[in-house]
């Protein structure tokens, strides 16, 4: 079915494609390790700009 639906779009440039789904699959795979980490640490990584002195670091 797949192959029918490609074949009549015309001319399908198969970079672009590959590009996409590249581009989709790596996307996901950020917003999926964004939300798995530890809520603790990504408010550690978030004041870091407004600290002024040296903190332990979050093991």
């Amino acid at each position: 079915m797949y192959k029918y639906i490609l074949q009549s779009a015309g001319n399908i440039n198969w970079m672009a494609i590959f590009a996409l789904l590249t581009f989709l699959f790596i996307f996901l795979m950020g917003v999926v390790l964004a939300f798995a980490k530890d809520k603790e640490q990504i408010k550690h990584f978030a004041s870091l700009p407004l600290e002024d002195g040296q903190k332990e670091p979050i093991q």
